[in-house]
C-alpha cells in the first residue's frame, strides 16, 4: 500500500512538473465552456441578413419594410429595385432570404385583393433559413390584419369580429440549394473537411519535433541547410498522401449519392491554399515546440473547436468579435465558407475571394514564421 501511495505521489509530480499538460488539463476545460457558451450564448437566431425587393415603393411596402427591421430574427441589409442579381447580392451578404415585394401591392391591400409576396429561402442552412422565412411571415400576417382591421373598424365593424375576418398575405415560398435539408449532405462534407485538417495538424506536429527529440535535427541540417527547402520537404508527403484521402471523399460522395457540380481547377486551388496553410500551422508549432507530446497538445487545442467555430452550423455573425477573431486564423472555417458558396448556393468564383485570400494570409504569415525560427536553429546547430 505504502508503494502505491508513492508512486500515485509521484504521477501528481509529474503532472505539476509538466506545465503544458497542467495547463491543458486545467485550461482547456475552461477555455472550451467559455468559447463554447459565448458561441451559443445567444440561444437562437437573431438579425439573419435578408434582401428586398421593392418594386412597389409605397407607403405600405416601407412600412412592411420596416416591421420586418423590427423583428428581432431578420434585418434587412440590402434594398434593391428588381430581382436582377439579387441572387449574388445575397451571397455576397450572406443573406438566406430575398423577399420580392411586386407592384402594385399597397393597391391589392387597399382594394382588398390577396397580393402575393414572393419569399425566396436559401435552404444550405435549415436552421437559419427557416428562422428567416417564418419572421418574413409573421410580420406579412401582421400587417395584413393589422391594415384590414383598422379599415374595418372604421365601418364600424367591433374589433372582435374584425380580427377574426381580416385574410392574410398569399405568400409564395420559393426554396433554393434545398439539398442541403438532406442532412447527410449538409454535415458529411462539413465534418470530412475537419477530419482533413485534423489529420495533417496531428501529423506534422512531429514533423520536427520528433527530429529535436530523436536528436536528429542536427544530421538532417547538415544535409540541407536551407529552412525553406526542409519545410517543403516535410510537407510534401502529407499533401500527397492527402490526395488520397480526398480521392476518397470523393469515393464517399459517389456511395452516398451526393453530386458535388463546381468549377474543378478553381477548386482545386483553394483545397490546396487551404491544405498549405494548415501545413505550415502545423510545421510552425513543431518547430517553435520541440516535443512531440506538447505540439500534438496545442495542434488538438486548435483543431478540437474548430467545426463549431467555423460557422458552418450557427452563424458566425452571432458569434462575439474575439470569438470571430479565433475562428479565422483557422483555415477551415474559410474553407467550409468556401465549400458551401460552390457546392451548395452554386456561387461564383468571385465569392469566394475573400476566403481563398485570408487562407493565403495565414499560409504566408505561417511560412515566414517558421522558416525565421527554423533557420536560427539551422544555424545554432552549424555553430556547434
Amino acid at each position: 500500500m505504502k508503494k502505491i501511495i508513492e508512486l500515485i505521489q509521484r504521477e501528481f509530480k509529474l503532472f505539476f512538473n509538466n506545465s503544458v499538460l497542467m495547463m491543458l488539463f486545467i485550461g482547456a476545460p475552461i477555455l472550451y465552456g467559455v468559447l463554447i457558451g459565448h458561441v451559443y450564448q445567444q440561444g437562437k437566431v437573431t438579425e439573419m441578413p435578408i434582401i428586398v425587393v421593392d418594386e412597389d415603393n409605397s407607403p405600405m411596402s416601407a412600412t412592411f419594410v420596416d416591421m420586418m427591421n423590427d423583428n428581432e430574427s431578420i434585418k434587412v441589409v440590402r434594398m434593391l429595385p428588381s430581382l436582377f442579381d439579387s441572387k449574388e447580392i445575397a451571397i455576397e451578404h450572406d443573406a438566406t432570404v430575398i423577399v420580392h415585394i411586386p407592384k402594385g401591392f399597397a393597391a391589392g391591400v387597399q382594394q382588398k385583393r390577396v397580393p402575393e409576396v414572393t419569399v425566396f429561402v436559401d435552404g444550405s442552412n435549415t436552421l437559419t433559413s427557416n428562422t428567416a422565412a417564418m419572421a418574413v411571415n409573421v410580420c406579412a400576417m401582421t400587417l395584413k390584419a393589422g391594415v384590414q382591421i383598422e379599415t374595418q373598424m372604421k365601418q364600424g365593424v367591433p374589433a372582435k369580429i374584425a380580427a377574426e375576418q381580416y385574410e392574410p398575405f398569399k405568400t409564395t415560398m420559393v426554396r433554393q440549394n434545398i439539398r442541403s435539408g438532406n442532412y447527410l449532405y449538409f454535415m458529411l462534407p462539413g465534418v470530412l473537411i475537419i477530419v482533413l485538417q485534423q489529420v495533417l495538424l496531428l501529423g506534422l506536429a512531429l514533423s520536427f519535433s520528433s527530429e529535436f527529440e530523436n536528436g536528429t535535427f542536427e544530421e538532417l541540417a547538415q544535409r540541407m541547410r536551407n529552412p525553406v527547402g526542409l519545410i517543403f520537404v516535410k510537407i510534401i508527403p502529407y499533401i500527397l498522401m492527402s490526395i488520397g484521402i480526398l480521392i476518397l471523399y470523393w469515393g464517399f460522395g459517389k456511395w452516398y449519392e451526393m453530386p458535388l457540380h463546381a468549377d474543378f481547377w478553381w477548386f482545386v486551388l483553394c483545397t490546396f491554399v487551404f491544405m498549405l496553410a494548415v501545413c505550415f500551422i502545423g510545421v510552425l508549432v513543431s518547430i517553435v515546440l520541440p516535443s512531440q507530446l506538447k505540439a500534438t497538445e496545442i495542434l488538438m487545442v486548435i483543431a478540437t473547436p474548430a467545426f463549431i467555430l467555423s460557422g458552418f452550423t450557427w452563424p458566425s455573425s452571432l458569434m462575439p468579435a474575439w470569438v470571430q477573431l479565433i475562428a479565422d486564423v483557422i483555415p477551415s472555417t474559410h474553407y467550409l465558407r468556401i465549400f458551401r458558396v460552390m457546392f451548395i448556393q452554386h456561387g461564383e468564383n468571385y465569392h469566394t475571394y475573400s476566403g481563398l485570400i485570408a487562407m493565403t494570409i495565414i499560409a504566408v504569415v505561417c511560412f515566414i514564421i517558421a522558416t525565421v525560427v527554423l533557420a536560427v536553429k539551422i544555424r545554432k546547430v552549424a555553430r556547434r
